[in-house]
């Protein structure tokens, strides 16, 4: 199923529905790293020191930003990231989460 997903996210309403259990599941597999918490998936990272904490939150921002779909982002112990995603305009995950937590995995892969 993670195959299926667009190339970018896209605007939603409060009309759109929040995404089914089943496709939450399949999106899911297709991921590398992110795991449920709730309703939000997320995913930490390690990075070696404040300053390269800063540069990839930095860089995952930028990307947010690019694409519409803004992460919660924690810094916590100097050199641990977490992205928290979730569509808060519907109370739950969309595509969009997906869409996002795919494009940052390729940007860690060029990191």
């Amino acid at each position: 199923m993670s195959g299926e997903l667009p190339g970018r996210c896209a605007p939603c309403t409060r009309d759109t529905p929040p995404l089914a259990e089943a496709a939450i599941t399949g999106y899911l597999a297709g991921l590398d790293g992110w795991e449920r918490d709730g309703d939000p998936i997320v995913r930490r990272y390690v990075l070696g020191d404040f300053r390269a904490a800063l540069k990839w939150v930095n860089r995952v921002g930028m990307l947010a930003e690019e694409q519409g779909h803004h992460p919660d982002i924690l810094i916590s112990g100097y050199r641990n990231v977490q992205l928290t995603l979730t569509t808060h305009a519907i109370g739950g995950l969309s595509v969009n989460d997906f869409v996002l937590a795919r494009k940052v995995d390729a940007l860690a892969s060029r990191a």
